[in-house]
């Protein structure tokens, strides 16, 4: 129920409201695409990749973070496989195609 409030006010909202809350969700889409991806390269302190992916956590953690209390890490043997970037692409993705796209 608390979820058709926010989508009633998008859609009540100017059309610039809802082309700048596309662009807020696409952004931190290419964030969490980027975090994925730097995630797999080593990054030492001091270095400039390190300082990006400093950026990259603290802008996609609070999206993270609640996500990864619902769903912890699945085990593959001694491995863990994070599914928190997945699942909130995915939500970001149906955020934007059902309620900010019919509302533009």
């Amino acid at each position: 129920m608390s979820f058709l409030l926010p989508a009633a006010l998008i859609a009540s909202s100017s059309g610039s409201v809802q082309r700048i809350l596309d662009a807020i969700v696409w952004i931190l889409i290419i964030a969490l695409v980027a975090r994925a991806l730097m995630s797999w390269f080593p990054t030492e302190p001091g270095s400039a990749t390190y300082s990006i992916v400093r950026v990259l956590d603290r802008v996609t953690e609070p999206v993270l973070r609640p996500i990864r209390r619902l769903l912890p890490p699945v085990r593959i043997g001694a491995q863990a496989l994070d599914l928190s970037i997945i699942v909130a692409i995915l939500v970001l993705e149906i955020v934007v195609i059902q309620i900010i796209i019919p509302a533009l």
